[in-house]
């Protein structure tokens, strides 16, 4: 990564991801309760009544839930459960090997020590007691204070050390080694079964945990979602069950084998020297009780740890969603220190964890190091006093060493089980969670036929997630079968709210809403939602076909399972009714186009009509249409108001609408306010009474000469012959429909086959060096901790070949039998030696390892800002890639981030250590014995390539599932992120069974790689016994030739077998550092991906004085991910300062692509866009963005208060005063006020705590609070009711006056006074003029305020 780049942020160049912004507990928790699950200790509904409260907690409250390391087997089958059975079985086998080894080294170390006790007494034939000179190997001489016969050498030899001969030592060594040989083979097969079951059968049981998780979310009322992020779901199956596997697949089986060989080392220690044994259990307990309670400690930190970091990914799936308002307003380093908050909050608690685990493998070295010194000091005494053999004491040894050991080696592999207990403990709580409203339970009521009437007695209403306000209270109002029945009224007055209780999304806190005189709560919910059909305010596509996501409007029909040609036959005509398949027909793929992710490739209008089409395909008994038109231009309007209105007939329609052409025709209008009936009736009757209703028209209406037009004898009263004629011609030339330009030569395919060819980077295609260094450069800060952690952990690797060295010297005092006093005297001086080292190594591992988690957890966040930071860089165009949704954008910055540490903190620890004792070991040995080091190190290539070749395969393996885990978690937070439409097509099977289909398939491309990984494993771990047989077999030859002492061959055995012992226990984190490889490999790709727009430039001109002169020169433009799609083919037109311009024409012409190029959101293909008569390429973007506002058809929010998201719209320090102006301006402000918390009222997830109206006029208050000199209005009023409008409008008008207005607009009154109207068609400009030039031309124009002119009925 460029580093110099990456300096220009002011995020950077601030430090602020060095820092955390939270400085005590208190305020973490306060941080940290805006984005997790409700805190049960403070209970919001307690000014309630006692039943009404309990009825909205119940629909928000989550129950903890005690998890234990069998929870992760919840979901296992009997199949399972005995595949499970062999792995443990082959584990505990695995286990035992060592203990067995003990035995055969026992017995041949007794053979060793009596062949070499009398070579050193000179023993031959039983007569020659003559000293050798060389009895020490030159170490201090002693002399026999008394004589021979005084040791009963005689008899001690009869008793302990009968006469060996060379050959028979020989014959005895090569049948024990034999036994070597046999448990290794043993153990190549179990432990390659062991690893490959638990690993396969972790990746299945972790996709059930996934699938469970996604199947109970999709089964939670809608209150649940109001309180939890969609982003906080994807990190939760992204990053949280990949924990639960890791704690659930192969460190099982490393945990099950060294737990076994910890009891089975103690079993044979028992029965080879029980008393010796017994004093050693002291060390054992020690370190047993030290690992339970620090493990129990880390547990507590990693789940506070990954509250910080889901909480984080809620605000950065928020943020990634709405990337065009991020950079609009050029927010992405205020968002990212937002999101850094809880990022410093995950690696305080994460470093902690990583302290606890530095202690814990600091006591393991310092248990085994005091078993050796113990067991030596203690065994010599044992030996001395005939209790005990030199066999006996050196087995009871071993086996107090390997008891140890496996307590060390268990201790990394239990952080992997505490953070699955911890990452479960929410995940199984959603799980658990009983939801109130449950579209997955069978049980409730349904009709044999629904004849369609609704009636809603005494409602009272209160969301879970605002129960300081009323929406409804004591609300009636009947709604007969097969009627037509309108709600209007102000944004807030409870219109959305009735939809939602019809829907079941909510529970009311009294009263009852029935169909067909049946109360709603006693119908089973699938099959209610099934008769109700429901069209979105801000609709909601899928990243699926266009036909695919129609046809999920047919779920629950008669035709959910009918042929395929049959389901197209009906997808056409809803597209047909919903004037959609005209557009549908002129993309090359039609019907199989891709709408892209939440349908982003898909104009406002084409996803309206599309989702409109999607709710009549099913021909439902109940209709509601939540602002169902509010994206359509005019033309389209007319002719799918038709469609609905025909679709309306002899069924139920519930319509809420802002525009109120759409509802003259009502059978019943309904005016709402605060929750309340003002008026009811036809339009007739409420135009008569002249009140509420009447306002709202009258504020609509557009100018009087379009009724004087109506009649003008030129148009003979009609636009065009008949209705049908009129539909046929906007059909034909009403869309441009984004079709194949006719002409192969067009301007915009020679700039795009001249353009080069991008050769995109394959992150396998990174060496391991590479990444080495790039981490190593990115974690420059902390290097200094982590050489000096490094050579800490250096350091303990050269305890290794300490421990040989005094453990060779203590079997060769063993040698000196019957010596006693000399043989105590040595034993003595070592034990002391081994227990220095035993302290050294405690604190030296201890430090080393709290240093490597804090550079680890350091980088963790590094990683994760500067990858959310380097994502809020790229251009628009790297978003609309297939491989960069929310989701998996999400995904990498949970899991990437977190797999990285698998090249630090105890991996890294562990492979410095084992690096050291092989290097240092192997030099010792060639020292000492260099003949029998070079035999044994032979073997060392061997066991490390069996580990390295286990590494590759996982390797590999990790760049191939990533692709599908990030495919998973893509789908499922799109599923999440949409739930409320997902509950209403009753989405939730067929959501499952396509994430099941995802799952299955990741899991089948797994198994081979499992195969291979658990086969190397089995080769390494058999090699270590190879080994052993090698060493004691050949270094025996020199044994019997007198050429070696004791000394020497054991320095060498145990510094080259424990090294390549070490090496095996290094590539015990293969998988980690595969996942780590892998994964380090994706974030370097993206923090040196440098888009087109880049945002950190500091290059380009700053504007000066600019007057806001806008101006398009012959512009050709295609999105670059559908090159062969043109959407602008020449436009040109001219803006000048101050003017009012609007942009009208058909869904789809281009209209909402101009916004975006005038933003610089996209490069032109040709032709030039200016501002002040400079080309805006030349401008520096972040200056060029500060000149304009954008207010976008969809408003977008982020958690955090509605003072926070107004001051999103300047970078500048705001007052209070300038906030409260600027909501006045937007028609908010007194509805703030009348808040509980005013300003500081929470927004909500993506402001899902507002109602669209209120949504849109925050967002209009934050593009005013800029100041801009070029306001970009994209529907920017689109979403309020017509009082509100008429208000808002009239605040718009003063706010352009001084500054360029661009306005898209489908709703015309809205822009009747604009200077100049420019109406596109085909991406071009059509015709242009003022609202009454152009009515005079008698255009385009003409027949869209034709379709939308206001009429009494």
């Amino acid at each position: 990564m460029n580093s110099s780049a990456d300096e220009k942020s002011p995020l950077v160049k601030g430090g602020l991801y060095h820092k955390s912004s939270l400085s005590s507990s208190e305020s973490i928790n306060d941080e940290l309760e805006r984005f997790i699950d409700v805190d049960v200790s403070v209970d919001e509904f307690s000014h309630l009544a006692p039943h009404e409260a309990k009825i909205l907690r119940d629909q928000v409250i989550i129950k903890s839930t005690i998890v234990n390391f069998f929870s992760f087997y919840r979901y296992a089958t009997a199949k399972d459960i005995l595949l499970l059975s062999v792995a443990t079985a082959c584990a505990i086998a695995d286990g035992c090997m060592r203990p067995l080894m003990t035995f055969v080294f026992g017995s041949i170390t007794q053979t060793f020590t009596a062949y070499a006790a009398q070579q050193n007494m000179g023993y031959y034939n039983g007569t020659d007691f003559g000293l050798d000179d060389n009895k020490y190997n030159n170490t201090s001489q002693h002399e026999f204070n008394s004589t021979i016969a005084d040791y009963n050498i005689a008899g001690y030899y009869d008793s302990q050390f009968r006469y060996i001969s060379p050959d028979e030592f020989q014959t005895e060594v090569n049948r024990l080694t034999l036994y070597l040989v046999y448990i290794g083979i043993v153990d190549i097969i179990i432990s390659y079964i062991a690893i490959y079951i638990f690993i396969d059968r972790g990746e299945v049981l972790s996709g059930r945990i996934k699938e469970n998780y996604l199947a109970a979310t999709l089964r939670q009322n809608i209150g649940y979602f109001d309180k939890l992020g969609s982003g906080e779901i994807t990190v939760r199956l992204s990053a949280d069950t990949i924990l639960i596997q890791e704690g659930m697949s192969e460190k099982v089986s490393y945990i099950i084998s060294n737990g076994t060989m910890f009891f089975a080392a103690f079993a044979i220690g028992f029965i080879r020297a029980y008393k010796l044994t017994f004093i050693m259990m002291s060390i054992a307990a020690f370190i047993l009780i030290t690992f339970v309670w620090v493990l129990n400690k880390m547990a507590g930190y990693y789940t506070k740890a990954l509250e910080g970091s889901s909480s984080g990914g809620s605000i950065a799936e928020e943020v990634l969603a709405s990337i065009r308002n991020v950079q609009a307003f050029g927010i992405q380093d205020r968002l990212a220190s937002r999101y850094d908050k809880y990022l410093a909050i995950s690696e305080k608690w994460a470093f902690k964890a990583g302290v606890a685990l530095g202690t814990v493998t600091g006591v393991m070295w310092l248990g085994v190091y005091s078993n050796d010194a113990l067991g030596f000091w203690q065994g010599a005494r044992f030996i001395r006093a005939g209790e005990e053999t030199v066999g006996g004491v050196v087995t009871t040894l071993m086996c107090m060493i390997l008891s140890t050991y496996a307590l060390s080696n268990i201790s990394p592999h239990a952080r992997s089980i505490t953070n699955g207990m911890a990452a479960a403990v929410k995940i199984f709580a959603t799980i658990d969670r009983k939801s109130v409203i449950d579209p997955s339970s069978e049980a409730g009521k349904t009709l044999e036929k629904v004849e369609g009437n609704i009636e809603l007695k005494d409602l009272k209403f209160i969301y879970p997630s605002r129960p300081n306000v009323t929406v409804l209270n004591n609300f009636c109002l009947k709604i007969p079968a097969g009627k037509t029945v309108a709600l209007v009224g102000a944004s807030g007055s409870g219109k959305s709210t009735i939809i939602g209780l019809l829907e079941r999304f909510y529970e009311p806190l009294s009263g009852t809403v029935e169909l067909d005189g049946v109360n709603i709560n006693d119908f089973n919910v699938r099959w209610l939602r099934q008769q109700i059909s429901l069209v979105s305010q801000e609709p909601t596509l899928f990243g699926c076909s266009i036909y695919e996501n129609i046809a999920h409007g047919l779920i629950g029909t008669q035709y959910e399972f009918a042929s395929e040609i049959e389901k197209r036959e009906l997808v056409k005509e809803a597209c047909r009714q919903a004037n959609a398949l005209a557009f549908i027909d002129r993309f090359p793929e039609g019907l199989d186009t891709s709408v892209g992710e939440r349908g982003f490739l898909m104009s406002g209008g084409q996803k309206q009509r599309i989702a409109i089409a999607r709710a009549i395909v099913g021909n439902p008994k109940i209709l509601l249409l939540d602002e169902a038109t509010s994206a359509l231009d005019t033309r389209s309007e007319g002719i799918v108001q038709e469609a609905l209105d025909r679709a309306s007939k002899n069924r139920t329609t519930i319509v809420i609408a802002h525009r109120l052409s759409t509802i003259k025709d009502a059978d019943n209008i309904v005016v709402m306010r605060h929750g309340v009936i003002i008026e009811q009736g036809t339009h007739n009757e409420l135009i008569a009474l002249k009140g509420d209703y009447f306002d709202l028209v009258e504020a609509q209406k557009i100018e009087q000469q379009t009724e004087k037009l109506t009649t003008s004898e030129d148009t003979g009263g009609d636009i065009g012959t008949s209705e049908s004629d009129q539909r046929a011609e906007f059909q034909e030339d009403g869309l441009i429909g984004l079709q194949r330009t006719e002409t192969a030569n067009s301007i915009s395919s020679i700039v795009i086959r001249q353009q080069p060819e991008k050769v995109e980077v394959d992150p396998a295609d990174y060496s391991l060096w590479e990444l080495i260094a790039f981490l190593y450069k990115l974690n420059a800060e902390e290097n200094h901790y982590n050489i000096l952690g490094a050579i800490m952990s250096a350091i303990t690797g050269l305890g290794y070949d300490a421990m040989g060295l005094f453990f060779g010297r203590c079997v060769q005092a063993f040698g000196a039998i019957p010596d006693y006093e000399y043989m105590t005297q040595q034993i003595a001086v070592f034990s002391g030696l081994f227990f220095m080292l035993a302290c050294f190594q405690f604190v030296v591992t201890a430090l080393a390892l709290a240093l490597f988690s804090f550079t680890s957890q350091k980088l963790v966040r590094r990683i994760r800002i500067r990858t959310f930071r380097q994502m809020l860089r790229q251009d628009i165009s790297f978003y609309d890639r297939d491989e960069n949704t929310t989701g998996s954008l999400t995904s990498m910055l949970s899991q990437d981030a977190q797999y990285v540490e698998g090249f630090g903190g105890a991996t890294m620890g562990q492979l410095m250590n084992s690096l050291m004792m092989i290097i240092s070991g192997v030099i010792l040995a060639l020292a000492l014995a260099w003949k029998l080091a070079i035999v044994c190190g032979a073997c060392l290539p061997i066991i490390i390539s069996s580990g390295f070749w286990r590494f590759y395969v996982l390797s590999v393996f990790q760049n191939t599932t990533k692709k599908s885990n990030e495919r998973a978690g893509s789908y499922a937070c799109e599923a999440t992120s949409a739930i409320r439409t997902v509950a209403s097509l009753t989405r939730e099977r067929d959501v499952m069974a396509h994430y099941h289909a995802i799952i299955k398939e990741q899991g089948r491309v797994s198994k081979r790689a499992s195969n291979r990984s658990a086969f190397w494993y089995g080769i390494a771990q058999g090699m270590q016994y190879f080994t052993l047989a090698l060493a004691f077999w050949y270094g025996s030859s020199f044994i019997r030739r007198n050429e070696y002492s004791l000394f020497q061959f054991y320095v060498t055995y145990t510094t080259i077998i424990v090294g390549a012992e070490a090496a095996g226990i290094m590539f015990s984190f293969a998988p980690d550092m595969g996942k780590a490889k892998s994964a380090t490999a994706h974030i370097k790709k993206m923090l040196e991906t440098v888009p087109e727009i880049d945002t950190w430039t500091e290059n380009g001109l700053i504007p000066v004085n600019i007057r806001g002169d806008v101006e398009f020169r012959n512009v050709h433009f295609r999105y670059p991910t559908r090159p062969q799609v043109p959407v602008l083919r020449g436009l040109n037109l001219e803006i000048k300062q101050g003017q009012y311009v609007a942009l009208v024409g058909s869904s789809g012409c281009g209209k909402s692509t101009t916004i975006g190029l005038i933003e610089s959101f996209y490069r032109p293909l040709s032709g030039h866009i200016l501002l002040d008569g400079q080309d805006i390429t030349e401008f520096n973007i972040n200056a060029y963005r500060e000149q304009i506002a954008l207010v976008q058809q969809e408003p977008t929010l982020y958690a955090g208060t509605i003072r926070e998201n107004i001051e999103f719209g300047t970078s500048r320090t705001v007052t209070d005063e300038e906030i409260y102006s600027v909501c006045k301006q937007a028609n908010i402000h007194d509805f703030i006020a009348s808040l509980p918390d005013g300003y500081n009222t929470m927004c909500g997830s993506k402001g899902s705590l507002l109602s669209g109206g209120q949504k849109q006029r925050i967002a209009i208050a934050r593009a005013l609070i800029r100041n801009p000199k070029v306001l970009l209005l994209d529907e920017a009023t689109s979403a309020l009711d017509s009082e509100s409008e008429k208000v808002v409008q009239a605040a718009l008008d003063a706010a352009a006056k001084g500054r360029t207005t661009i306005a898209v607009a489908h709703r015309l009154s809205t822009i009747q006074n604009a200077d100049v109207i420019y109406v596109f068609e085909e991406g071009k400009v059509l015709e242009s003029g003022t609202h009454q030039e152009l009515l005079a031309k008698k255009g385009k124009y003409y027949q869209l305020v034709q379709l939308q002119a206001l009429e009494r009925a």
